[in-house]
Parts: C-alpha cells; sequence; structure tokens
C-alpha cells in the first residue's frame, strides 16, 4: 500500500535538477503504444460497410462527435475531432491500466494506471487549458481574445483558469487513484502470510477477496469509462468557450 516510485534525475544547469518517475514514464509510453494499436487496428481495413475492429472504432468516432458538437459548432468543433479521439482512447486506457494487475519489486512500484498519479493528470490538464488559450487567439484575434479577460472581475477570471486546470486534473487523478486503493484493500483482506517483498493469497483468501474484487472490477470498469468521458466534455467545453466567435 505504501509503496514508492522509482526517480530519475536530470541535471539541467546549476543546482537545478529535473526529477521524473520511471513509473510514469513507462505506463504512460506504453498507454501510448495501446491507442496506437488500437488506431492502427481499427483502421487497417476499411470498408464502406464496417465490421469488427472498424466498427468499434466507428462507434467511437461518433461518440467524440456528438461530444464536440453539444459543447460548440461543428464549424469551430470539427477541427478537434482527431485530437478528442485520441484523449479519450488515452485516458480510457491509461484508466484501466492497473485493473488487472501491478508490478511491485521491493518498496518500489513499477506498474500501474498512469492517471492514478497527480503529476500525470494535471499534465493532461495542463495541456488542454493551454491548448484552450492557444485556440482563442487563434481563431478570434489576440485583440478580441484578451477583451474577454479586461472585466471588472479579472482577478477572479485569472483565478478561475486555475482553478479549472486543478479540477480537471484532480477529479481525474482521486478517481482513479482511489479505485486502485480499494484494489488494495480487497486483496489484503486475503493475504495470510509472507514477508515485506513477497505476500501471497491463501485459498480462504482467494474465496473471500474474490467476489468483491469481481464486483469493484466491473464497477472500476465504469467509472473509468465515466472519467474519460467527464474529461473529455469538460475539455471540449473549454475549448469551445474559450474558441468559438459568438461566445
Amino acid at each position: 500500500m505504501n509503496h514508492e516510485m522509482p526517480l530519475y534525475e536530470i541535471p539541467l544547469w546549476g543546482d537545478f535538477v529535473l526529477y521524473g518517475s520511471w513509473t510514469n514514464l513507462i505506463t504512460v509510453l506504453i498507454a501510448a503504444a495501446l491507442v496506437f494499436l488500437i488506431a492502427v487496428a481499427g483502421t487497417r481495413r476499411l470498408m464502406m460497410k464496417p465490421t469488427g475492429a472498424q466498427n468499434v472504432m466507428e462507434m467511437f468516432l461518433e461518440f467524440v462527435r456528438g461530444i464536440i458538437s453539444s459543447t460548440m459548432d461543428w464549424k469551430t468543433g470539427g477541427r478537434f475531432l482527431t485530437f478528442g479521439m485520441t484523449l479519450f482512447l488515452f485516458i480510457i486506457v491509461s484508466n484501466l491500466m492497473g485493473l488487472p494487475f501491478n508490478v511491485v519489486t521491493g518498496h518500489y512500484i513499477w506498474f500501474n494506471s498512469p492517471t492514478a498519479d497527480p503529476y500525470v493528470t494535471l499534465a493532461l490538464s495542463s495541456m488542454v487549458v493551454v491548448m484552450s488559450h492557444y485556440y482563442g487567439v487563434k481563431m478570434r484575434g489576440f485583440g478580441s481574445y484578451a477583451k474577454t479577460f479586461m472585466t471588472p472581475m479579472f482577478i477572479i477570471t485569472i483565478i478561475e483558469e486555475f482553478a479549472n486546470t486543478l479540477t480537471l486534473g484532480l477529479r481525474l487523478y482521486g478517481n482513479i487513484f482511489a479505485g486502485e486503493i480499494m484494489i488494495g484493500i480487497i486483496l489484503s483482506i486475503g493475504i495470510i502470510s509472507g514477508t515485506n517483498d513477497f505476500q501471497f493469497l491463501g485459498p480462504v483468501g482467494v474465496i473471500l477477496s474474490a467476489i468483491p474484487m469481481l464486483i469493484w472490477q466491473g464497477f472500476s470498469l465504469f467509472i473509468g469509462a465515466i472519467q474519460a468521458y467527464i474529461f473529455l466534455i469538460l475539455t471540449m467545453v473549454y475549448i469551445g468557450h474559450k474558441a468559438a466567435h459568438d461566445h
């Protein structure tokens, strides 16, 4: 339960050192690779009458298209279809990666859900907020966009931007992290012996933890999908709010 992530250090200049987590690096790359493979499998053999993987991919595509259409006009939002599709698949894959298993050696955890770490989710939310400002300037012009901040409530508007970043990232992190904590708690019910580095389930422990684990795994699948949906729709709301000319 109290595992740490292995860290790496990159000296930059002077006494400034950039720290990072090997776990985050590994799991994010794996999630990106899985999304790439899903995209290749779903678009490898395109047909007029889709079947199999192409049918599933088009279902996701229509789902994302519907979200974008509900948050902004299609003339503005059409350009974000590929981004939304990629973001949704990446988050849902990341949310579910830690459900089957975690990889732990000693006190270090090497594999879990990337979105169970606040650094990953806050990086995603920061990307979304920066992107919304970028397209606000690009599509409305710097002068027109800057006027939206020139109000008596300027300070509140600035605080709101930081709050959006925090709430978007921490909401995703909190739900996925809590799910993995619950998995650990359920497994601990059945652990009967072992050492700090190795613990195992006995026959009775397997029975005690199997049913709650199956129930929680199913619930976690639902939560993972819902959180990906919430993150995507809020992303499109933020971008539409900044980029749409009729705002």
